[in-house]
């Protein structure tokens, strides 16, 4: 056996290993950490029922990030502007709990659950504020659009990188790909299956978008570095974009730096403007779009950008029809 076949053989059976084991940690380590970090959440009644509600959250230590609010219609506007994800109001029957389970099904429960604990009896009123759609009552359909999202996104710059698409016709089947893609996932998620119930077109353009950003930025990598530029792409846009999105749980409740992390990858951010756009017309939705927009205008640069050099074949020598400088006579 020669000896590159046998360094090979060498390095897919050291590789895939390694591979694995980043997969599970990128996967299994966020989800076995989830808890509240920081969680905005309201309080509001007298003065006195506040104070108590304030003292039994902050037993959690730094689980909760409290926001005082005069009454329940203030509270109810702070879920409603996506600030806060849900509120405990003290009253004379007892504590009433506002939620937003169109935020985050994860997030919703478990202030439930911290406000139960508060209660004497255990118990008490819920009041779902920003409900997840009838056709999608757990937020799974939501939950599960991500990843998709992600891989359609890996598989269009991959395509137009294998199909040796170059300057600004890479660009144009980038952003043309993606523009269909968030059109038929729009009708899918929205219009089929009801898993999201917002403006059709913003959602349809968040939906592309999403994958432009993933798209273009794989493509990029890959004009700059050829083909391995999509395992780049891959790493970086499935194998952590998708666990650190928060889109299971929240941001808040990863650990960090992940959470933060996430939410500067597309999948993380088109998880966070799709919310918006679908639930909380637009509400905070300014942070995600510029997030996107910035990965999608500089992975079309790279594109353009790698259209400059002489394209690349196999072990980095020229492609067919590269132009090769003329041998130099001699004396």
């Amino acid at each position: 056996m020669s000896a590159t076949p046998q360094r090979r053989m060498t390095a897919a059976m050291v590789l895939v290993p390694v591979f694995a084991a980043l997969a599970v940690w990128a996967f299994v380590w966020p989800a076995a950490r989830v808890a509240p970090r920081d969680l905005p959440v309201g309080v509001a009644g007298p003065e006195t029922a506040v104070t108590q509600l304030e003292k039994g959250f902050r037993q959690g230590g730094g689980a909760f990030e409290l926001h005082r609010y005069a009454d329940a219609d203030a509270a109810r506007a702070a879920i409603e502007d996506r600030s806060v994800y849900g509120a405990v109001v003290a009253g004379p029957a007892g504590p009433e709990v506002l939620v937003a389970s169109a935020a985050g099904p994860a997030a919703a429960q478990l202030l439930q659950q911290a406000a139960a604990a508060q209660s004497p009896d255990g118990r008490v009123k819920v009041t779902d504020v920003v409900p997840s759609p009838s056709g999608d009552p757990r937020g799974s359909g939501m939950i599960a659009s991500i990843l998709p999202l992600a891989l359609a996104g890996l598989a269009a710059g991959a395509v137009v990188t294998l199909l040796g698409l170059r300057g600004w016709r890479a660009a144009t089947a980038l952003v043309g790909a993606s523009a269909l893609v968030g059109l038929v996932a729009a009708a899918i998620t929205d219009s089929w299956l009801g898993t999201i119930d917002g403006p059709w077109l913003a959602e349809a353009g968040v939906l592309g978008l999403t994958v432009l950003a993933t798209g273009s930025a794989v493509a990029g990598f890959a004009a700059l570095i050829g083909p391995p530029g999509i395992g780049i792409g891959a790493v970086l846009m499935v194998l952590l974009g998708n666990p650190f999105s928060g889109v299971t749980s929240a941001p808040e409740m990863l650990p960090e730096p992940v959470g933060t992390l996430g939410q500067l990858l597309p999948p993380g951010a088109g998880a966070s403007l799709l919310r918006s756009v679908a639930f909380f017309d637009g509400a905070e939705a300014a942070a995600p779009l510029i997030t996107l927009v910035v990965w999608a205008l500089l992975g079309l640069a790279l594109v353009l950008l790698g259209a400059r050099r002489a394209p690349a074949g196999p072990g980095g020598r020229p492609a067919p029809g590269a132009a090769t400088p003329e041998p130099a006579p001699v004396g």
